[in-house]
């Protein structure tokens, strides 16, 4: 039984990057496809799509990103785990190396940026962050 989906999925996109594959695959879920939408937003990740496995369970399969071999992510690190949740209003959302990386919010219009929510004036859980 997995505890933290999230932070699991997070792990395979770190170890996939190590090695320099070009793709990974993970269990499906809402949750990991929303902050997926934000990772290729953001341009962190090439894409991802749903498939089946050979069992038939559904999974994600995410395109990494690279430039000149080296990952698009250089850090990526769970904020809000499920020992010790990380809630944050509009005002204090944290930025990421003063701009330049991503927070991922959940909040109750969506899972966005933290620029994003911002922008709408609302606050949520901090997820994750991406530099």
């Amino acid at each position: 039984m997995m505890n933290d989906p999230l932070g699991d999925m997070l792990t395979r996109i770190r170890n996939a990057q190590m090695r320099g594959k070009s793709t990974v695959r993970t269990p499906a879920s809402k949750l990991r496809a929303w902050v997926l939408d934000v990772l290729a937003n953001e341009g962190y990740i090439r894409g991802y799509e749903r498939v089946t496995s050979s069992d038939g369970h559904a999974e994600l399969e995410i395109q990494l990103k690279y430039s000149a071999g080296e990952p698009a992510i250089r850090e990526l690190s769970r904020v809000s785990k499920p020992g010790r949740r990380v809630y944050a209003g509009a005002r204090e959302i944290p930025s990421v190396r003063n701009g330049l990386g991503v927070s991922v919010v959940s909040t109750p219009k969506g899972v966005m940026s933290d620029a994003a929510a911002r922008a709408a004036n609302v606050g949520g859980e901090v997820l994750c962050r991406v530099f």
